[in-house]
This record gives structure tokens, sequence and C-alpha cells, in this order.
């Protein structure tokens, strides 16, 4: 297991942290659309604050996603010889989370660019094409987080059979990891503020011991 390798998977998990915090805070203060009521303000919404949309966007899936991708590698190489199958399979969700929220945020931002620009010359047609738009990234990385929940399930039961991390981290990335899976039923729709939450946790931990510890140590 390269010593590289599993300092570059330790920042990874340190910038996915930051920029979860980052999200909750942009779309908690610069970009709450309270006051804005109905389809037609919402994209009133989205001209009114393109550019730190887009920025945000930018940051929390595009530069999210390509950033998992160093981290989903590095626990692959930390954890395959624990369970090569099972962690084969929790990587591939890895990779596949990431490209899903990297199309979501580049689908966001390209598709708000043109709503913002037939807005001024048909909102009916604007509102239309943002509710399309809307719709297709939320299936793809906002809607429900159950590629992102087994990822991080899988890896976390890999690590507690092979003791390659700290138990209780085990622990908290298994509850995170179901928290994500539950977040495909409605109901339990509010289990996305858990995974949110509760990954920023489990990402700066997880940074943490990865950049401490020297390769093979438990």
């Amino acid at each position: 297991m390269s010593s590289d390798l599993q300092k570059l998977g330790g920042i990874s998990a340190l910038i996915e942290a930051a920029l979860y915090v980052t999200g909750f805070g942009l779309f908690l203060t610069v970009l709450d659309p309270s006051g804005y009521e109905g389809h037609v303000q919402k994209v009133a919404f989205l001209v009114d604050n393109q550019v730190p949309l887009y920025i945000g966007n930018l940051l929390i899936y595009v530069v999210f996603g390509v950033v998992l991708v160093f981290l989903a590698l590095a626990l692959h190489a930390r954890l395959k010889d624990g369970s090569p199958t099972m962690m084969q399979t929790a990587t591939a969700f890895g990779l596949i989370w990431a490209g899903l929220v990297i199309a979501s945020g580049m689908i966001a931002n390209i598709g708000n660019s043109t709503v913002v620009g037939l807005f001024s010359e048909n909102q009916d047609q604007a509102v239309l094409l943002w509710l399309a738009i809307s719709t297709v990234q939320e299936a793809l990385g906002g809607g429900n987080e159950i590629v992102g929940g087994l990822w991080v399930l899988l890896l976390s039961w890999v690590a507690l059979r092979s003791d390659k991390l700290p138990k209780v981290l085990n622990y908290l990335g298994v509850l995170v990891g179901l928290a994500g899976i539950l977040t495909v039923v409605p109901a339990f729709e509010l289990l996305m503020d858990v995974f949110g939450l509760g990954q920023i946790v489990w990402f700066a931990w997880l940074g943490i011991v990865m950049l401490r510890e020297t390769p093979g140590a438990t």
C-alpha cells in the first residue's frame, strides 16, 4: 500500500468534509431561497444568484466528485486485502457515486445558464426547462443518497472485518451508510440531512486517521 496514496486519500477526505460544510453554509445563507415562492419566483432567484449558484454547484458537486475518486482508490488500496470481492464492490459504488455527482453538477450549471438566458424572453418556457433540469439533477445526485450510502456502508463493513480503521469510525460509517440508503424512501427524506451531517464527521475523522497512521497500522 503506497504511503503517498494514503496521504492523498487523507487530504481528499478532509477536502470532502470541508466541501460539505461549505455546501451547508452556502445554502443556509447566500443561497437560501426563502421569500421566493412559486416556480416563477424560484427561477427569478436563480437569475438573481447565478454566479454564487454556479460556484456552489461547482464545489459541492463537480469538485466533490473529482476528489471522491482519489479517496475511493486510496481506501480500496488500504482495505482490499481484508475482503477483495466486497471491497471491489464498494469501490465500484464509490466511483459510480463520483460520476453521478459530477454529472449532476455539470447538468445543473449548464442547464441553469440556459434557463437564465431564456427567462427574459419567455418565463413559462424557462420555468418548464428549469423543472426538467432540476428533476434530472435530483435524480442523479441530489434527490437521494443510495449510491453514496452503499459505498460508505460496504467499505465500513470491510474495515470492521479487517481492523484497518478505528472500530468506532466504522460503526459511524455503517450508520451513515444506512441513513443514505434509506433516503430512497420518500418518507425518510429527513435522513438526507442526517447523511450529510454524518458524512462531515465521517470524512473529517477518516482524513485524520489516514494522515496520521502509517500504511498497515490499525
